[in-house]
């Protein structure tokens, strides 16, 4: 398992944090109110593919509505592996930055 991208990540925390309402609208919503950057809804799914393909996140259809003309949304859950994943990351972003205050960045560095 390699070290997750920053987008993988966050698309990754956003379907864990939606639960069972995590479909590309709503995914990109939430990176959208997170981040405070435009994610278009290609720059959602075409992740959201490559994360199925390596077995990080798993999507179902859910129930058709009249809303949605009768169609249903995909919607996606994270596998075992995909929260393996994240606790990784989580775990090598505390290691690599321990010791480290927002005021000593602020301070600079001597060089």
């Amino acid at each position: 398992m390699g070290m997750l991208s920053r987008t993988d990540e966050m698309i990754l925390l956003a379907v864990w944090r939606l639960e069972d309402n995590a479909y590309g609208v709503t995914i990109a919503e939430m990176l959208i109110q997170t981040s405070e950057k435009k994610w278009v809804l290609g720059a959602v799914y075409v992740p959201l593919e490559r994360l199925e393909k390596k077995g990080y996140l798993f999507s179902y259809l859910g129930k058709s509505t009249k809303k949605r003309g009768g169609r249903s949304k995909r919607l996606y859950k994270l596998t075992k592996y995909g929260v393996d994943a994240l606790i990784k990351t989580k775990n090598q972003e505390q290691s690599i930055w321990a010791n480290i205050t927002i005021s000593s960045l602020e301070k600079g560095y001597d060089t």
